[in-house]
């Protein structure tokens, strides 16, 4: 059985990643003062100008600070399911861009520490009734196993506005 997938919001990652086109985040940076932004931003928050390229962001990072979520927060805004399961939250640095706020794929605070080296990766948000996965970003802790050297950071893509 296949299931489907659909991005959470379309324009805020790569969709669908593959081996060919991997996933990554969908940023900006504003040509006048090179500020990056996300998500995407047409007008830039430092300068004002409204002059902006796409710029797909670093698949790597470090995690610069978390908090783990322990109770079902209230609804609205929260609208995911009714069993609740404790999650973490952090902001993870991707160095010489700027800090993305995400989920984390692991839960346990004991597992994750600052300064940890984070990938991003596809988690499911929620599910419809028809059985679509609607997929969102999260960051999850390299493997310890992998040495320092192979975690470069991958290079910044630019594509034309």
């Amino acid at each position: 059985m296949t299931t489907t997938q659909l991005p959470v919001v379309e324009g805020l990652f790569t969709w669908p990643p593959s081996e060919s086109e991997p996933l990554r985040l969908i940023g900006s940076e504003c040509t006048a003062c090179g500020l990056v932004s996300f998500p995407a931003a047409s007008d830039c928050v430092r300068c004002a100008s409204d002059e902006s390229k796409i710029r797909l962001l670093a698949d790597r990072g470090t995690l610069w600070t978390y908090t783990t979520q322990n109770f079902r927060p209230p609804s609205p805004p929260y609208d995911g399911p009714d069993t609740f399961e404790p999650y973490s939250v952090g902001y993870v640095e991707l160095a010489g861009e700027l800090l993305v706020e995400a989920r984390l794929t692991e839960p346990d605070p004991e597992k994750l520490r600052i300064g940890q080296a984070m990938r991003l990766t596809l988690v499911p948000y929620a599910v419809r009734d028809d059985g679509t996965e609607v997929m969102t970003f999260a960051f999850a802790p390299v493997e310890e196993s992998i040495p320092v050297e192979e975690l470069a950071q991958t290079e910044p893509v630019e594509e034309a506005s």
